[in-house]
């Protein structure tokens, strides 16, 4: 399986483009309808009251599934051409770290791999140097916001262009590259962040699947979420910032792990 890929997206002339998701739609319309039913007979208030808050019960699940497209356009898979020459995608979270990104570089370069690396602008900011590491090594850097705050899934516009519009500022200043993806923090968003997304020419990526790395010690724990049923056109999920720690204090996505007949010494043994 081809491991030399990065998330790779052609920057459109003109900006991103997008109308609404069907269910921001399907939302606009039910609050409407459900102020004019109230309008037109208030004795229908505690149904109209009931279907807005089930609309708001959808809106929160959709922000909370990190792999969900019902707020917008999301990258779980890699495209399809990218699945038919057997690719599947690393990417890494969270950095730079100056500890853990070497190594993950080192690790990387020792099995021919590229990955994706999804830096936090302030982080990037401290380390400058590293990032320049990660792009001379070939791979490729993207926004994954400027501060990485807890309380990003409660932001509205504003929060999120200063956010996301740091980050892209930061990161093109650095790598002399502006990033094309974005990844939120933790994968959790709102309806209000596709717009800014397109407002940004950016392209929302998630995954298909995830390690848990941030908080599991064990290397063949997650090795195995990583790699059951591992298919062409996958993107993996590790960190290299917040990364769990295990034996010896060595970071889980640098530990090499037996759990296969041969050992493998690649991130987390995506291999």
């Amino acid at each position: 399986m081809n491991r030399d890929a990065t998330l790779r997206r052609r920057r459109p002339s003109t900006p991103l483009k997008r109308g609404w998701a069907p269910l921001l739609k399907g939302s606009v319309g039910m609050h409407v309808g459900a102020a004019l039913g109230v309008i037109a007979q208030p004795q229908l208030w505690p149904w109209a009251l009931g279907v807005v808050a089930a609309d708001h019960a959808l809106l929160t699940a959709a922000g909370l599934w990190p792999r969900s497209s019902l707020l917008g356009p999301n990258w779980t898979r890699l495209p399809a051409a990218a699945a038919a020459r057997g690719e599947i995608a690393i990417t890494i979270d969270d950095g730079p770290d100056p500890d853990v990104t070497p190594r993950v570089l080192d690790l990387l370069d020792r099995h021919g791999a590229k990955a994706t690396f999804f830096c936090i602008g302030e982080r990037a900011r401290r380390h400058p140097a590293l990032c320049g590491e990660v792009i001379g090594a070939g791979h490729t850097i993207e926004n994954h916001s400027q501060h990485h705050c807890h309380n990003f899934s409660l932001l509205g516009p504003r929060g999120f262009m200063r956010e996301i519009g740091a980050g892209q500022r930061t990161l093109t200043e650095i790598t002399g590259r502006e990033p094309r993806f974005f990844r939120a923090p933790a994968g959790l968003r709102n309806p209000f962040l596709d717009p800014v997304l397109a407002r940004l020419d950016l392209q929302l990526a998630s995954w298909t699947r995830r390690g848990f790395d941030t908080r599991t010690r064990d290397a063949a724990a997650v090795s195995a979420r990583l790699l059951r049923d591992l298919a062409a056109g996958d993107i993996l999920l590790l960190h290299d910032g917040h990364a769990a720690r295990g034996a010896g204090s060595r970071p889980v996505i640098s530990m090499r792990c037996r759990r296969f007949s041969k050992p493998c010494d690649a991130p987390a043994c995506v291999r």
